[in-house]
């Protein structure tokens, strides 16, 4: 047996390799089409069993939701540039569509910058909050929009305070 092919079969493991015939070939199987779902990255604690709820519905009605934990899908429009600190969550990547800020329970994690364009499934608290001018300046000098702000920089906003995110592409 030549040591070519001595070190095939110790490459290949294969059983038998030291006799001087050749193995019949085997006919290889067609393999099944195979679809790669995307990877799922956990941020914080790992997603719990809270009652679902659309984007658009927190907005829409956030009296309902406000100091209920829920799970919300939806689009990662943006996500703070400087630490990953927080994210804007909507039903669609459209700027002009309605979204949330989403934060993470006490400062305890963050998201990657490049978040946008992810699609992400949070677990948070919900909250309706009027946010100061000074704070309004700050994130807007990090990527974040307001859709309504006061003639005084205020800006009131639903936020999402979450304890876990999951994020894929």
């Amino acid at each position: 047996m030549s040591l070519q092919r001595l070190a095939v079969c110790a490459v290949l493991g294969v059983l038998g390799c030291n006799s001087t015939k050749e193995a019949p070939a085997k006919a290889e199987a067609p393999r099944a089409a195979t679809s790669v779902a995307p990877a799922h990255k956990t941020y914080g604690a790992p997603l719990g069993q809270n009652p679902t709820a659309a984007v658009g519905d927190v907005l829409k009605s956030p009296e309902k939701f406000a100091g209920q934990r829920v799970t919300v899908e939806g689009a990662v429009r943006a996500a703070c540039t400087r630490k990953g600190c927080w994210m804007e969550l909507s039903e669609g990547p459209d700027p002009s569509a309605a979204g949330c800020r989403v934060t993470f329970k006490d400062y305890g994690f963050f998201v990657p910058t490049d978040s946008a364009g992810s699609r992400a499934r949070v677990d948070a608290l919900v909250e309706a909050k009027v946010i100061k001018p000074e704070m309004v300046a700050h994130l807007e000098s990090e990527g974040a929009t307001f859709a309504e702000k006061s003639a005084d920089g205020s800006a009131r906003e639903v936020r999402l305070v979450a304890t876990g995110v999951e994020m894929w592409r």
